[in-house]
């Protein structure tokens, strides 16, 4: 699952690849938003932790977990 964090005042977003569910992470951040948690912590698929300061994040984007692949084809003319 790719998960992108906008922070604020910060123009780079952070990427994150994590093997969690699309509904895990919207829990988690749903969570640490609510409960008023100073940080949001998510592991990545080689079992790295990112921390996040929940009053920084702008906006978090879940994506799918298919990948998108490129092609090129012949044209015959």
């Amino acid at each position: 699952m790719e998960v992108r964090i906008g922070v604020q005042n910060v123009a780079r977003e952070i990427l994150v690849e994590t093997e969690a569910s699309a509904e895990d992470v919207q829990k988690a951040v749903a969570e640490a938003i609510e409960k008023s948690k100073p940080l949001l912590t998510l592991t990545d698929r080689r079992d790295k932790t990112v921390v996040v300061p929940v009053a920084s994040i702008g906006y978090v984007e879940i994506g799918s977990d298919t990948k998108q692949t490129v092609g090129f084809a012949a044209v015959a003319e």
